[in-house]
């Protein structure tokens, strides 16, 4: 791996239903707006069907201050490991990244759930920060998520 080369991983807990989380990611992203409206502004659909590989669908949302877009296609889905992964190929992150994929995963131990993000990416070059900032956003987002459906 070269230096512009990185993989970031970090996770967080969640009491609400594995199940229902990965689901979300898959089948239902377009609703997290309504989950967490301050983040996701919206998710649309461009081809192919929710939650099926090779689909193109668009987000809509705020990071560190300002709107952005990244059009994704879901590259990977797995329904053993509950995970789906989604390879942006436009939008605002593309500006700063040659690639960038991002994963998203649930574990479940007994009542715990453990959803795991995690980014795979090549930097434009040297310059170019860590996506630290973007995954703590992914990790906001997950507990936007949680607090919604602990509350309904």
């Amino acid at each position: 791996m070269s230096g512009l080369s990185g993989h970031m991983v970090d996770k967080i807990e969640i009491k609400s239903d594995g199940d229902v989380f990965h689901e979300i990611f898959r089948y239902r992203p377009h609703h997290i707006s309504n989950m967490s409206p301050g983040k996701i502004k919206g998710v649309d659909l461009h081809e192919g069907e929710w939650g099926t590989v090779g689909s193109v669908i668009c987000w809509k949302y705020v990071h560190d201050g300002k709107e952005n877009v990244a059009k994704d296609i879901i590259e990977a889905v797995d329904e053993e490991k509950r995970s789906v992964t989604f390879k942006v190929i436009e939008g605002d992150v593309m500006e700063l990244y040659k690639t960038f994929k991002a994963t998203v995963h649930v574990d479940t131990k007994g009542e715990n759930n453990l959803v795991t993000w995690t980014f795979d990416y090549e930097k434009m070059n040297e310059d170019v920060p860590d996506p630290n900032t973007l995954i703590e956003f992914c990790l906001n987002l997950t507990k936007d998520i949680e607090t919604h459906h602990l509350q309904n």
